[in-house]
């Protein structure tokens, strides 16, 4: 999942557009089935649509090409770029493949550019490149009236001259429409080898759009630094949706952008906390060779004793830590439990009968029971103290990071909770805790935060928080 500014729930490829193109997106941006049909079904309850049928075509189709128009009206823009996801056949994809297939006809031929992205596998006997699966994916899109103008084959290598030729021809596509994202280092990279390959040349030419030469220099800059950076830092990523690396991939990638400001390489090392709860691994054996440990966000009762566990093993070994929404919230508890003596401190999410509700549900959450999209989301201002790790960290007193929970530090145990040592160092404007920490004494970087600044971190401004990390995990601070 991924959080825009204004609160939307979306696809985590969204976050991929924000970083590369150094955007805010909002939620109009994330179109999905489930909008279009309710919006659909709401119109026709209210009888907007006078008891006619309501049917794919022309009902959910042109919600689809209406959603689509007002991004572009709602911007201002003069290109509007359409990912249709999934595969081309997928029973979930054909209205809106319909949808553009109709926009093309009411926009203009020499306003629309379909760009086909299609895999080429290779034969690990033979080391051929196979072009089948690009002739019948392009088969299938012109059964549904759609002619890609581009196709980019994706591939482990560039493409050999006969596989361009092949999927030129039967693709019914010019030559020098075919081009190749190979596999590389990074995937900044692909924005370059494709610009060096002509695609973007091709695109303006063929809509007829000023032309024009990118400045590509800082993109450069960055993908050098990550692929020269010699220097490894092991970062402990203690989670429970390990299995899917995706899970956290906006954390993931937050963590490359400081790495390559510090030209430091993160190697992630995957600590699944259920295996610490259930004995097997011992927290010591999980992190002894790590340099910094990471508390991932998440939900729910499972891996969260074995988080704990994780969070007092480095705080004990002066490890530096971060602490992320939920990983937050078990700081305070690992805390409250084991340096003030709140024995059985824990959050009401887990534990809604513990004798000490060091984290609780929000106040305004307690009536709601309507989960869906019900959350705290979306930017909200953080006022932090000065003379604070946290504020030395991001330089200003307000900031404003993404949110996604309906638990926070219960404001009943602040006076108790923070009398010890831990540190409030950011809250909101209606005095909710934000960031909490230990002093630079007590711990080498010791930082919590309710928000998810990994969602605005970019890859020429990284996340101040999680470069902080990695430089006190490299021993710059």
């Amino acid at each position: 999942v991924f959080v825009t500014e204004d609160g939307g729930e979306t696809d985590l490829d969204l976050g991929h557009y924000e970083r590369f193109l150094h955007i805010n997106l909002s939620k109009f941006n994330n179109i999905t089935t489930g909008q279009v049909y309710l919006k659909v079904i709401e119109r026709e309850r209210k009888g907007e649509y006078l008891g006619k049928c309501v049917q794919i075509i022309p009902h959910i189709t042109d919600e689809i090409k209406s959603r689509i128009r007002f991004v572009a009206k709602r911007e201002g823009v003069d290109v509007v770029v359409v990912e249709i996801g999934g595969t081309v056949g997928d029973i979930e994809g054909l209205p809106f493949l319909e949808a553009v297939r109709q926009m093309r006809i009411e926009e203009g031929y020499q306003n629309t550019l379909f760009v086909h992205v299609a895999l080429v596998p290779i034969l690990e006997v033979t080391g051929e490149q196979k072009t089948k699966p690009v002739q019948h994916s392009v088969q299938e899109l012109r059964r549904i009236g759609i002619q890609p103008d581009i196709i980019v084959a994706r591939c482990r290598v560039t493409l050999e001259d006969e596989a361009k030729r092949k999927i030129a021809l039967y693709g019914n596509v010019p030559l020098d429409s075919v081009f190749t994202s190979y596999t590389v280092g990074t995937i900044y990279e692909v924005p370059l080898i494709l610009e060096k390959q002509g695609l973007g040349k091709k695109v303006i030419e063929r809509l007829h759009l000023e032309p024009r030469e990118p400045d590509l220099r800082d993109l450069e800059w960055f993908v050098g630094r990550i692929k020269h950076s010699k220097r490894r830092v092991v970062v402990g990523m203690v989670g429970k949706y390990t299995k899917l690396k995706d899970s956290y991939i906006s954390i993931n990638e937050a963590l490359v952008h400081a790495g390559a400001h510090l030209a430091v390489k993160p190697i992630l090392k995957w600590v699944e906390a259920t295996d610490i709860e259930e004995g097997r691994i011992s927290v010591e054996e999980a992190l002894s060779e790590v340099n910094g440990v990471i508390v991932l966000p998440g939900f729910g009762k499972r891996g969260a004793e074995g988080k704990i566990m994780a969070i007092k093993y480095a705080r004990e070994n002066n490890i530096p830590l971060l602490g992320i929404c939920f990983g937050m919230q078990l700081m305070v508890v690992e805390y409250a439990r084991n340096v003030i003596g709140l024995e059985h401190a824990h959050s009401t999410e887990i534990d809604p009968k513990t004798s000490h509700p060091v984290i609780d549900l929000m106040e305004e959450q307690t009536k709601i029971r309507q989960l869906g999209g019900t959350m705290r989301l979306g930017a909200y201002p953080i006022n932090l103290l000065k003379n604070t790790l946290a504020y030395s960290l991001y330089g200003k007193e307000t900031i404003y990071e993404r949110h996604r929970h309906r638990y926070e530090v219960n404001p009943k145990y602040i006076d108790k909770v923070f009398a010890y040592g831990l540190r409030i160092s950011g809250l909101s404007y209606d005095g909710r805790v934000e960031f909490i920490e230990l002093s630079k004494k007590e711990h080498t970087f010791y930082l919590g935060t309710q928000a998810h600044p990994e969602f605005k971190s970019r890859p020429l401004s990284p996340s101040p928080p999680y470069l902080g990390f990695l430089k006190a995990a490299i021993g710059l601070i």
